[in-house]
């Protein structure tokens, strides 16, 4: 076996590589339990580790031997988000009162979520769980779990980005190939930012997230991480696309590209491409001198590709003027979340007959002493919102969503006005307005279409486009209407394949 660089790996590399028999899949495998060994006890990503991992992967070597076809993703060393249902672990929401051995309780699910088990359909051999902070309920830093900080790969001293911290880490650091995400108000984006990743924020309810632990059913969203946009791609085409176990997803049906996402990816999708630029009209924010700077390096690059760059095309829209903030302050938009207690019912029935909470009492009984919508306690701007508190009163009953509902027509109405008075194929934003923050304190990332994006239901593809002077990732993110994700893919990959800003991290 050659030496194999996990740091850099593609699935592309991992194809060819057992095509050729330089490698097999065990092998592949016991090299990402090594990184595992080295990598997971400084930047703690992962929680839970698959013992079954070694035989998955004997297996898939087995069908090869005989000569089996095999899917895309088979023997791909891949990383589960802890809050995605996963047959063997406890779902902990990264939580010590739902962590046996911190104290708690342990849910423990009766079934894989889809997308698991679309993962392990797809061939992908699941390396384990990987941590978060509680409840999932911050998009910047990952303290405060059960099972301690998780560090990030690319900066260590700043923050790793939130929830999804723990994928973006082991797959930034070479622990797995493909990190599993989910995102509410950025938990995607703002980790593939942070650690210099490709992300997929997925049109809602193109992916299922049944299965996943809730924070909104109208706004959660499961999509991967990965060092590349073909790679990327891949996962989404496996995790893609309409299931019986999750009503929402015919959506998605008729919307999936002939041939999937890596079909459509191509060198030259900049080229006529019209693309719409930052500005207050989106939102009324400015840009820290070192990001515009980027930004402006990074407008460059687009127009040398041939794209055509339009500036503010949300100015005098009232796009802006849309959003709240809840909390005050926090340029964070909690709408939609109103339904927590209502969906929480949902995914605590699905567990099973044998799960340690079944309803949502139970589960608030449960976690008492640490109230997370009290003033202090993790989720306390949920009171503020109309209809929360009926929905917690009865959490059986669908909730009222006219707010949600309400943000969400007008944001879709206005932007597809804007894209198509602008012959817009995309929007080109730098994802972050601010550097990014300390691993502790009290700054949150600045990101420039949390919650935008989240509300609206809109896809969004980060890709990574530099680095600030202090070693920090810049990085940009397309936009576009819903569906539009093989659009948003195409044109990252173009803007990655010229100009290559990715590099991997320097590893203790």
């Amino acid at each position: 076996m050659s030496e194999i660089d996990v740091t850099t790996l593609t699935i592309a590399q991992i194809q060819q590589g057992l095509a050729a028999g330089r490698f097999t899949a065990e092998q592949l495998t016991e090299a990402h339990l090594a990184q595992i060994q080295a990598q997971n006890p400084r930047l703690n990503a992962l929680i839970f580790h698959n013992d079954q991992a070694l035989e998955d992967a004997r297996a898939i070597d087995r069908r090869r031997a005989e000569g089996e076809k095999l899917p895309p993703l088979a023997g791909v060393p891949a990383v589960v988000k802890d809050p995605m249902d996963m047959v063997g672990f406890p779902t902990t929401a990264g939580w010590s009162l739902l962590h046996s051995k911190s104290g708690g309780i342990d849910l423990m699910p009766a079934h894989d979520s889809p997308v698991v088990a679309r993962m392990r359909a797809a061939g992908a051999i699941l390396l384990g769980k990987t941590n978060v902070p509680v409840l999932s309920a911050s998009g910047t830093h990952a303290n405060n779990s059960w099972a301690g900080p998780t560090l990030n790969a690319a900066a260590p001293d700043r923050a790793p980005g939130a929830s999804s911290a723990g994928s973006a880490s082991a797959v930034a650091s070479g622990m797995a190939v493909l990190g599993m995400a989910e995102e509410t108000g950025g938990s995607i984006q703002n980790p593939a930012a942070a650690q210099a990743l490709v992300g997929i924020k997925p049109t809602h309810a193109l992916v299922p997230n049944t299965g996943v632990f809730p924070l909104s059913s109208m706004r959660d969203v499961v999509g991967p991480v990965a060092r590349t946009v073909r790679d990327a791609a891949l996962c989404l085409d496996a995790l893609a696309g309409y299931t019986m176990a999750d009503p929402k997803t015919t959506a998605a049906i008729g919307r999936l590209p002939p041939g999937g996402y890596t079909a459509g990816l191509h060198p030259t999708a900049l080229r006529g491409a019209r693309l719409g630029l930052f500005g207050a009209g989106w939102r009324d924010v400015p840009l820290h001198p070192e990001i515009d700077s980027l930004y402006a390096r990074t407008q460059e690059e687009l127009a040398s590709r041939g794209a055509t760059l339009v500036a503010d095309p949300f100015a005098g829209t009232g796009f802006a003027a849309i959003a709240l903030e809840r909390p005050p302050g926090a340029r964070y938009d909690s709408r939609g979340m109103e339904s927590l207690p209502h969906d929480l019912t949902n995914y605590l029935h699905r567990l099973g007959p044998d799960a340690a909470l079944k309803t949502f009492a139970e589960f608030a009984a449960h976690v008492a002493p640490q109230d997370p919508f009290t003033p202090t306690g993790f989720l306390p701007y949920l009171t503020q919102l109309p209809g929360f508190e009926a929905c917690r009163a009865n959490p059986t009953l669908p909730p009222d969503m006219a707010a949600f509902r309400s943000a969400r027509e007008r944001y879709l109405a206005i932007l597809n006005q804007v894209m198509d008075r602008n012959g817009l194929d995309a929007l080109a934003f730098p994802q972050m307005s601010q550097p990014l923050p300390p691993r502790t304190g009290e700054l949150h990332i600045a990101a420039t279409t949390v919650s935008e994006i989240n509300i609206a239901g809109l896809p969004g593809i980060v890709v990574p486009a530099g680095y600030l002077a202090d070693g920090a990732p810049f990085c940009l993110i397309l936009v576009g209407r819903q569906w539009s994700e093989a659009t948003l893919l195409a044109l990252a990959y173009d803007y990655e394949q010229a100009f290559h800003h990715r590099h991997a991290p320097t590893l203790a």
